[in-house]
Order: structure tokens, then sequence, then C-alpha cells
């Protein structure tokens, strides 16, 4: 059986979860651009992402799945432009994206991915 690796574990939640060839990234929010735009706070969120994925021996090309959370659908737009750019080309994960109230008022975007390694 696999071991369990956690990364950068608090008393709620780790950042990021290792179970044999698989990484699971809590919802990463704008943590540096609180109260920014919507291209500023998934720009910074992205950067988590791959700050994480590194950590876990990963990168964005292993994704394998993205969760994203936005709170108002009028601004998928910019926050695809900001993905699209991001995002590893030929290497898109499957990915779901729904409007929802987050967990404080100066976030406009959570994403979680599930990568290999």
């Amino acid at each position: 059986m696999p071991d369990i690796k956690r990364l950068q574990t608090g008393a709620r939640m780790s950042q990021a979860v290792i179970h044999g060839d698989t990484v699971y990234l809590a919802g990463q929010v704008a943590l540096n651009a609180q109260g920014a735009s919507m291209t500023e706070q998934t720009q910074d969120v992205l950067k988590s992402i791959d700050k994480l994925l590194a950590e876990a021996g990963s990168d964005k090309s292993r994704m394998l799945s993205a969760t994203i959370w936005i709170t108002d659908m009028a601004r998928f737009a910019e926050m695809n432009a900001v993905w699209d750019a991001w995002v590893s080309a030929g290497n898109t994960p499957c990915r779901a994206c729904v409007e929802a109230k987050l967990a404080a008022p100066q976030f406009c975007v959570e994403i979680a991915v599930v990568a290999a390694r």
C-alpha cells in the first residue's frame, strides 16, 4: 500500500497530499492578491499551484483535473484568459468551473487540482 505524504500541513488541512503517484492540492486562493482583480487573483493562484506542484515533484503539464470556483460568471472570460496563457498546451486537464460564494469576500477565484507525479 503506498504511503501518504502531506505538505504544508496545518490543524485544519494540508495544502497538498501525495498518495502513490497522484498529487491532490487543496483549493488555492489569492493570498498575495486579496481584493485584487480577477486577473491578478488568478495569476496569484496559479503561481501557488506551480509552487505546490513543484514541491510535490510534479508540474502543470502533469495535471489530471482542475476544479475552479469563481464568484461571478460574468468574469469567466477574465479568469480564462489567465488560465489559457498558463496551462500547458497539449496537456490540458479535465476541468469544471462553477459560480460559488467563497470562504471570504476578498477572494473571487479558488482553484484545486489533481496531478500525476
